[in-house]
């Protein structure tokens, strides 16, 4: 006997019928995330513990180890999308353990939906309250209040992630950094400058519209420099082992053929809207220069240590997995993937560096463990696997319902060389050493053509606030982007000039001519340090 397959819809599909009168699917999704969020911490099923694997609290070697990153998820490696898929199946188990949400099923959040590129953040998961069974309660989608202390052990003496019991999560344009006096003051004085939260959410929603849709217009033509643009790129990745990480996509675009367009991972626009929701501003304005018109939002979302546990994140990641799906049956691989053995991002010291349970400096593979997920096997339980997540028809039960990128998925494979006519030059940027950047962080590339300046796009790292207590991070601290010319005329190149900025939390590593760059950015209250190379820009 077959089983109909579940269904993961778009969270805007339950809203149109909750405001057409058919309420109970948005209600039953509500419902689900109260109940996990009002479990003890102790609970497997509590949001607090499914949200931890993530990053804090870390566990076991998580800050005892200096070799190991500290949270379970993988970034910047070939196991970034199958980790996650696991992740978002343990959290839906746990969502579905609630009395009455058997039948929930986690949406999407359609992140590059004409909706969403013109409004920002579905209202579901922004609205301050929800009314459930006749009572109005804080939304669950929103936010989350700790129900247990996070201690920051890997910041030594300025703790600066830590967060209490009580704390609640924040986004754009609030700041949640609290783990010290120093802390708790700015962000107290940060956000009292913000006490309307209908405001706040139309900061945000105004935040995310622009990243998704921002363009630049040369010569009269639309260029488009923005994150539904990537979504649509990574789509035409050749492999599955470029496709799933910054790391490798990273050498393969430092190896291409040249008039062969850069590939674009998907990892790339997922780490952007990380940074959009957490708090960092895209170049707007007549000069793209009007980056972070409000300073210090550090919302939980723009760190890889607490994204986690804010409920948007599952959304985010939801979406990830759709786009995954749409990439696995574009190419053919919906019952099996491939890695290119021995590539940049197949290793477990690449990025980020081993989670907990995997060997320092040892392949990854398709056999890799997921840690902490599990999977039960002829009356056994052993650890899930990559394997385990391939299929997710045939071996979790459940697919997706239309999103906005069927049709891209469906469309022929784009020729990989670039047209006549266009510039086949790609900006590179490379040696950018984070050991010195405290948390996540932008690169963004700047075109002066004709004396105007022009955002030719925007690169984002989803990165930890202290790397000093990472062994591996010490080791692994080189950074690249890649910022293809190919969708201008060369002919309106043909004297441009090129600029490239790294912002950080702490201020602007900034370009000194001709090519090599100079650290202009220092924490506050310490003398500035000799200036040093900070990255290399080569246009070629």
């Amino acid at each position: 006997m077959t089983h109909a397959l579940r269904v993961r819809r778009s969270i805007v599909e339950l809203q149109n019928e909750y405001s057409k009168g058919n309420k109970k699917p948005l209600e039953d999704l509500m419902r689900a995330w109260k109940g996990i969020k009002e479990l003890p911490a102790s609970d497997p099923n509590s949001f607090f513990m499914i949200g931890g694997y993530h990053g804090e609290p870390f566990r076991g070697a998580g800050w005892g180890n200096a070799s190991y990153w500290g949270g379970y998820c993988n970034h910047g490696n070939v196991l970034f999308p199958t980790w996650h898929r696991a992740y978002l199946v343990r959290l839906e188990q746990a969502l579905q353990s609630v009395p009455g949400c058997h039948d929930v099923m986690l949406p999407y959040w359609d992140e590059t939906s004409e909706d969403s590129v013109k409004n920002g953040i579905p209202w579901a998961l922004t609205q301050k309250d929800f009314v459930l069974d006749g009572q109005t309660i804080p939304n669950p989608l929103r936010s989350f209040v700790f129900n247990r202390n996070i201690k920051d052990h890997v910041n030594g003496d300025d703790p600066n992630y830590s967060k209490a019991n009580g704390y609640e999560t924040v986004r754009y344009p609030l700041s949640g950094l609290v783990g010290t006096p120093d802390d708790r003051a700015a962000t107290e004085a940060h956000n009292a400058q913000f006490p309307d939260y209908n405001t706040n959410v139309q900061l945000l929603n105004q935040n995310i519209v622009n990243w998704l849709g921002s363009h630049i217009v040369v010569d009269k033509q639309i260029i488009p420099t923005n994150v539904k643009n990537k979504f649509e790129n990574c789509l035409n990745a050749p492999n599955y082992t470029v496709f799933s990480n910054t790391t490798s996509a990273a050498e393969w675009n430092d190896n291409l053929p040249a008039g062969t367009k850069a590939v674009v991972p998907l990892e790339s626009p997922h780490n952007s809207i990380h940074l959009a929701v957490g708090g960092y501003d895209v170049p707007t304005g007549p000069n793209a220069g009007d980056f972070s018109p409000i300073d210090g939002a550090n919302g939980d979302m723009g760190e890889n240590d607490t994204a986690g546990l804010d409920p948007i994140f599952y959304f985010h990641h939801c979406f990830i997995d759709y786009v995954f799906w749409q990439w696995q049956k574009k190419h053919g691989y919906t019952d099996h993937l491939e890695l290119i053995s021995g590539y940049p991002g197949t290793n477990s010291v690449d990025n980020q560096g081993p989670t907990p349970g995997v060997v320092p400096n040892s392949w990854l593979t398709l056999d890799s463990p997921l840690d902490p997920f599990k999977v039960h096997h002829n009356g056994h339980e052993r650890a899930a696997t990559s394997h385990d997540y391939i299929n997710i028809e045939k071996q979790l039960g459940f697919t997706y319902a239309p999103g906005s990128l069927d049709d891209h998925a469906q469309a022929p494979k784009l020729a990989a060389t670039v047209e006549e006519g266009y510039s086949s030059k790609v900006i590179r940027v490379s040696a950018l050493n984070r050991a010195r950047i405290r948390g996540s962080f932008l690169i963004s590339a700047f075109a002066n053509i004709d004396g105007k300046r022009y955002h030719l796009g925007t690169e984002a790292v989803l990165s930890r606030w202290a790397i000093q207590g990472c062994a591996n991070c010490q080791t692994h601290l080189e950074v690249k982007a890649a910022f293809p010319l190919h969708g201008l005329r060369a002919q309106a190149l043909a004297t441009a000039d090129f600029e490239v900025e790294v912002h950080t939390r702490d201020g602007q590593l900034q370009q000194s001519p001709p090519q090599l760059l100079q650290a202009a950015a220092v924490p506050a209250g310490t003398a500035p340090a000799p200036a040093q190379k900070a990255f290399r820009v080569e246009v070629r």
